[in-house]
């Protein structure tokens, strides 16, 4: 069936990754990427599907409303799948406002340019989908507990706080206005085209010049990983099969202590590099730790498993490996986001 599908923040980490699964898979569907381009954003994730016939780029502001009521003008989508938010705490701490902004005005806008653009026709075939994070439960005390749906919310930064009033906006809409939505949380994600500000290409790329290692803390906090190209097959999963109004955790059962993740990465990294063991180790350096840091998440993925039957296809060991070599095999596009030269890409393409 032919659809018109909107993707919000699709030249981000994540988001390239389902642009590029949902163009490679559904020829029949057109998917219009919609981006800011901020520091995030980076089309050279997407060179190898850009003159993909039924991909479509466009550049834009999900807090600006007219534009957004344009795109819905223009295009007529059949379904959103939102990914576009400013994610990284660090920033939340330093500019809250700007995660005000984007993740919870820029959700409304979305919104709302949905239920005035189908209202007319019905709801019949569209479908709202909000892309969230498990940072939205706040953090776990007990060892044996995880996050499950029905977990009520405590955010404790910033950004999850942004991203818990966007999720009960999103719900709120499909109470009120019986708008079609679904919602996932998803943990912490990992994977080729990492923005190298995030934990795991941040010790690749600092191994890799050999700079030291910053590790919050006692880096005693844990972390669900999930491998990012498992997430964007959830999010296929649950784009077409999910049931409306329901919400769904998305995580990979693998727990790691952060420093554990360091001394793995390292422990990859030199026998990758031809380094002797234990070299890369000596880079940690413990830092202060974060302001608000939560212990521990866990999710219970469960729910999708199944009733939708997904699973994670890696475990964190192999899906490190592959991450650590695609980084080894793409300096360059390391060099360019680290430069800041992948910014120039955009200029080439559409100017």
């Amino acid at each position: 069936m032919k659809k018109t599908l909107l993707i919000t923040g699709g030249a981000g980490f994540i988001g390239s990754h389902v642009v590029r699964l949902f163009v490679n898979n559904y020829p029949d569907y057109t998917i219009v990427n919609l981006d800011k381009l901020t520091y995030a954003g980076n089309l050279e994730n997407l060179k190898d599907i850009e003159d993909k016939p039924n991909y479509i780029f466009e550049k834009g502001d999900i807090v600006d409303a007219d534009f957004i009521n344009q795109l819905f003008d223009k295009y007529q989508f059949d379904g959103v799948i939102h990914l576009a938010a400013e994610s990284h705490v660090d920033r939340s701490i330093a500019e809250p406002m700007a995660f005000v902004m984007t993740n919870v005005v820029g959700t409304c806008n979305l919104l709302n340019a949905a239920k005035n653009a189908w209202k007319e026709g019905g709801y019949e075939g569209k479908r709202f989908y909000h892309v969230s994070t498990d940072e939205v439960y706040g953090e776990l005390h007990n060892p044996e507990d995880f996050f499950t749906e029905t977990t009520p919310y405590d955010p404790r930064s910033p950004y999850s706080a942004s991203k818990a009033s966007s999720d009960h906006f999103v719900r709120a809409y499909g109470n009120t206005y019986k708008l079609p939505v679904v919602i996932t949380n998803c943990s912490n994600n990992y994977g080729p085209n990492h923005f190298p500000e995030k934990l795991l290409p941040l010790m690749i790329n600092n191994i890799l010049h050999n700079k030291p290692l910053p590790v919050y803390g006692k880096g005693e906090n844990v972390r669900d990983w999930l491998f990012v190209v498992d997430h964007a097959r959830a999010i296929d999963t649950v784009f077409h099969n999910g049931v409306l109004g329901e919400t769904y955790n998305i995580g990979g059962f693998n727990e790691w202590k952060n420093i554990d993740i360091v001394k793995l990465v390292c422990k990859t990294m030199d026998s990758k590099l031809g380094r002797e063991e234990g070299t890369s180790e000596k880079l940690i350096t413990y830092v202060t730790d974060r302001a608000g840091h939560d212990l521990r998440y866990a999710i219970d993925a469960t729910k999708i498993m199944k009733e939708l039957g997904w699973e994670p296809s890696l475990q964190f060991e192999e899906g490190l490996d592959k991450t650590v070599t695609w980084f080894l095999d793409n300096q360059e596009w390391l060099d360019n986001v680290t430069s800041g030269n992948y910014q120039d890409y955009y200029k080439k393409m559409y100017s």
